[in-house]
C-alpha cells in the first residue's frame, strides 16, 4: 500500500498508463507484487482497466481509445462530439491495430472498436473532452468513415453533415480513399 501515493502522483494526472509504466517506477518490486497490486485497485474501483495491460485514474469511457493507440474516436461518437448527433451513443474507436472488433464493456458502459485499414487510417483532428484532448475524425472523415463501415445515417443527421461538411476538404480525402468508396460517397452522400 505504500506505493499508491507514488502511483497517484506519478500517473493521476494523465489519460492512461501501461502496466509496463508501473513497473518502470516500481524497479524494486517484483512483477508480481505489481500485477496484484493493480487488480485490487481495479476491484476497489481506485483504478479503472481499461484493456489488458492498460489502466486510467478516470472513470471516463471516452478514455478507453487510449488503449488501442494509434486511433480516433468516429462514426456516431465523432457525430455527438461534433454536435450533429443528439442521441446518447457508445464511444466508437477506430483504430488499424490488429484487435478484435466489435462491442466491449469498461466500467459498464459498451463501447465499440472498429478496425481501420492503414490506408484510410488520415482525417482526424485532436478535440477537448473533458479533461483531456482526444483525436476525433474530421466532420468530412466522419462522413468516409460512415459509408466505409455501411452504418445507416438519418436523413436529419445526414442534412446537418451535408452543411457543415467543407467540400475541398471532402475532395482531398476522398482522393486517399478507394475508388469503390470514393464512388459510394459521392454517389449516396456528397450531393
Amino acid at each position: 500500500m505504500r506505493y499508491i501515493g507514488k502511483l497517484t502522483k506519478a500517473f493521476g494526472g494523465g489519460p492512461v498508463f501501461a502496466t509496463a509504466d508501473v513497473r518502470r517506477l516500481f524497479r524494486s518490486a517484483s512483477r508480481a507484487y505489481v500485477d496484484l497490486m493493480l487488480h485490487n485497485l481495479a476491484r476497489a474501483k481506485r483504478l479503472f482497466r481499461l484493456a489488458k495491460g492498460v489502466y486510467s485514474f478516470h472513470g471516463d469511457a471516452q478514455l478507453v481509445g487510449f488503449a488501442f493507440p494509434p486511433f480516433y474516436y468516429g462514426c456516431e461518437d465523432a457525430l455527438s462530439l461534433h454536435g450533429l448527433w443528439e442521441q446518447e451513443t457508445n464511444t466508437v474507436v477506430i483504430t488499424p491495430r490488429k484487435v478484435r472488433s466489435g462491442t466491449r464493456k469498461f466500467d459498464g458502459t459498451n463501447y465499440l472498436v472498429r478496425r481501420i485499414c492503414r490506408k484510410m487510417f488520415f482525417g482526424y483532428e485532436t478535440m477537448k473532452c473533458g479533461e483531456f484532448w482526444v483525436p476525433v475524425s474530421t466532420v468530412e472523415k466522419t462522413l468516409i468513415d460512415l459509408v466505409y463501415f455501411r452504418v445507416h445515417i438519418p436523413k436529419e443527421v445526414l442534412a446537418g453533415l451535408r452543411k457543415r461538411i467543407d467540400k475541398k476538404r471532402l475532395a482531398e480525402l476522398l482522393a486517399k480513399c478507394p475508388s469503390k468508396l470514393k464512388k459510394r460517397v459521392n454517389r449516396n452522400y456528397a450531393k
